[in-house]
């Protein structure tokens, strides 16, 4: 079956042509040529602002004019994120959709359902002139997965509308009113390059298997970090043997648990043996440990040629003691929402990116202002004591909950009126935009809503067919009751 004979046939019409168009963060000029084409082939009103976001309009459906203004609202951009073993050019080549019995994924990549449903979502309300909504405003952000940047620099008067519906949360019947800010933390090891000694065998220490993840809406389920598995294994050998390291690497993104790593060490070839059985050890313990939340993990050790060069013995030294007490994962619970994780940090990326630096990410959580300082301040003064250099990025706010919000009721009560039960609602540990633009549009009334999506941020993203369907019907039937215009 292809993903085009899915139903609602007109939303995945969209995505189907949205998986096409390619749209990595911060390259998203194709995607938005696309939106442009799509509002001069349909002859809809749009705008674009400095940041490269997009807002398209559409009158009101004939008898609906009489309601108030709506913006729907969907970033653009998506995570690329690929199996290792997969051939995929992010910039160039489209995602492969497969249906997978009761889901939709990609083939070996990220899908993008995260967050290209909601922008077929717009689309597909836009094309389609039988569907009943009032005056509408289609709001399409840029880069959303590596900084917020759209939301944090719209321009105030790119939409009208003072209600807003984020159409980015993954759980349906999950309704949204709140979710935590976050700011990230980096540190840079400035190290020598230093010849290889003869006397060492080298070895590629992997860690790989794991499940990945987004490191908001994934953080509580206490997934593998492939960082934080390399670092214990490096730490567990350096009891054994003195080592050296050549090679780092582990992760990718901010936002994504790391699902793998590895690093080409060195060390005493007398040693080679009991550096083979502290791997096996930790193998051993981390499969006991993940064998419910994370049960392919894998821990192997190979040989490895000897390279050119190692990193000096301080640098590498600190590093490792810097990484192994790096905390990551949730570091407190909310005492205003029941299973709400309130903080958590990530330790996100290790990387040799330039010649004689390593840089090591780091992104923290919070619904709480004052502990999410704090906790980027614990990473900063591990970072510090061990000789790194550091960068604290732009943090975003978190948006607080409304329960007395207008938009909830409505959301709420059509979800009842379609499925004859009460929806939930909730606040997410993830960032949404919607806390940013409440900063240059304070009156604005927001939820957000979406389909069933997991393991957002890695290849086995997925998304629920049914579900699709159940968001579909439920967000058309809001649009209807949008409140008349005073």
């Amino acid at each position: 079956m292809k993903m085009t004979d899915l139903e609602p046939k007109i939303l995945f019409k969209y995505f189907d042509e949205i998986t096409k168009v390619p749209r990595p963060s911060k390259k998203e000029e194709k995607i938005l040529q696309y939106l442009k084409d799509f509002a001069e082939k349909h002859q809809l009103e749009y705008k674009q602002d400095k940041a490269g976001n997009i807002v398209i309009k559409k009158e009101a459906t004939k008898g609906y004019e009489h309601l108030q203004p709506i913006c729907l609202q969907a970033h653009v951009d998506m995570v690329c994120e690929k199996n290792s073993d997969k051939q995929h050019d992010f910039d160039n080549d489209p995602i492969t959709p497969i249906v997978d019995g009761e889901w939709l994924r990609a083939d070996g990549t990220t899908l993008g359902a995260d967050d290209g449903i909601g922008v077929a979502s717009i689309l597909a309300i836009m094309a389609d002139d039988t569907i009943e909504h009032g005056p509408l405003e289609g709001l399409f952000t840029v880069d959303e997965e590596t900084g917020l940047t759209g939301a944090m620099e719209i321009e105030p008067g790119m939409f009208d509308s003072k209600i807003l519906i984020n159409l980015d949360s993954e759980d349906e019947g999950e309704m949204f009113i709140g979710c935590a800010g976050g700011m990230g933390t980096m540190g840079y090891y400035d190290y020598k390059k230093e010849a290889a000694p003869a006397d060492l065998c080298f070895m590629d220490v992997k860690v790989s298997g794991l499940s990945g993840g987004h490191s908001g809406g994934d953080i509580h389920r206490a997934l593998g970090n492939a960082n934080k598995i390399l670092i214990r294994t490096l730490h567990e050998i350096q009891k054994e043997t003195p080592l050296r390291i050549a090679v780092i690497e582990g992760g990718n993104l901010h936002n994504a648990i790391p699902r793998e790593a590895h690093a080409i060490v060195g060390v005493p070839t007398a040693m080679r043996e009991k550096t083979v059985a502290a791997v096996n050890m930790v193998m051993s313990e981390v499969s006991h440990e993940l064998r419910l939340r994370d049960p392919n993990v894998k821990v192997e050790i190979i040989s490895a040629e000897t390279p050119a060069s190692v990193i000096d013995k301080e640098t590498s030294d600190k590093l490792i003691s810097a990484l192994y007490v790096m905390p990551h994962g949730v570091l407190g619970m909310s005492d205003q929402i029941e299973g709400l994780v309130e903080s958590s940090t990530n330790l996100a990326s290790i990387k040799m990116k330039e010649e004689g630096v390593i840089s090591v990410e780091t992104s923290q959580r919070s619904s709480s202002e004052t502990q999410k300082a704090q906790i980027g301040e614990l990473v900063k003064e591990i970072f510090l004591i061990t000789g790194a250099r550091i960068e604290v990025r732009d943090g975003y706010p978190g948006w607080a909950p409304n329960n007395e919000s207008p938009i909830l009721k409505i959301v709420v009560e059509a979800y009842e009126h379609i499925f004859g039960r009460k929806p939930a609602v909730k606040a997410i540990h993830a960032g949404l935009e919607c806390g940013l633009f409440l900063e240059k549009y304070p009156y604005l009334d927001m939820v957000s809503f979406g389909p069933t999506l997991r393991d957002v941020h890695s290849p086995d993203e997925r998304l629920e067919i049914k579900t699709a369907d159940m968001y579909w019907r439920h967000l058309l039937e809001v649009l209807k009751r949008i409140p008349a215009n005073n």
